[in-house]
């Protein structure tokens, strides 16, 4: 354990806690994380989670551009459902990248775990888009994604690491009935206006 990785830990945690209550400041607190373990994870070799932390560094600056607007909008960060093809274009896009960065990274690199952790950085990035969009799936993808994660944290030797991962699960969790409950009520409040409109 080092004073990076702690560091790293600590802005992630708040990130993620700050998403699941929806709120702008994450945004700038993940950029850090994203920063912070970006350099973590070059000591570690793990390079495609390195690059993965400077592609989320720049999924953050969308998502809070993204988010910034809905808000202007409509008042608040409105909550979204995924349609199933968004599900199948997810799934798909996730597999591709787990080939293509995989074959990459084992060919190329000295990387550790290249299969594993492209297939992790992959799934990662389509988590990372659906919830800039954000939609509610975003947090079932990332319960399966941060599960695997903390077993090739523990493999890794960085434990802190781990036990923030199984932290993400649970946070994710939590954001997942956060979220229904928010869309719940977008959902409620869109009915009322519609009969309000009717009358």
């Amino acid at each position: 354990m080092s004073w990076l990785e702690v560091f790293s830990v600590i802005a992630s945690a708040v990130g993620v806690w700050l998403t699941t209550r929806r709120s702008l400041a994450a945004w700038p607190v993940i950029i850090l994380a994203c920063l912070l373990y970006g350099e973590l994870f070059r000591e570690s070799r793990l390079y495609s989670d390195m690059l993965l932390q400077g592609v989320f560094a720049v999924c953050a600056v969308y998502g809070w551009w993204h988010w910034l607007i809905g808000v202007k909008a409509e008042g608040s960060v409105t909550v979204q459902t995924l349609s199933l093809r968004g599900w199948v274009w997810g799934i798909v896009a996730g597999l591709a990248g787990s080939v293509l960065l995989g074959y990459c990274m084992a060919r190329y690199t000295n990387a550790s775990l290249p299969w594993l952790d492209s297939a992790l950085t992959s799934y990662s990035l389509v988590g990372q888009w659906w919830q800039a969009r954000k939609y509610l799936a975003n947090w079932w993808l990332w319960i399966a994604v941060d599960v695997i994660y903390i077993g090739e944290y523990i493999y890794k030797h960085l434990n802190l690491t781990a036990g923030l991962y199984a932290l993400f699960v649970l946070l994710a969790v939590i954001g997942l009935r956060d979220w229904r409950r928010a869309l719940r009520s977008q959902q409620e409040a869109a009915s009322a206006q519609q009969l309000q409109a009717a009358r």
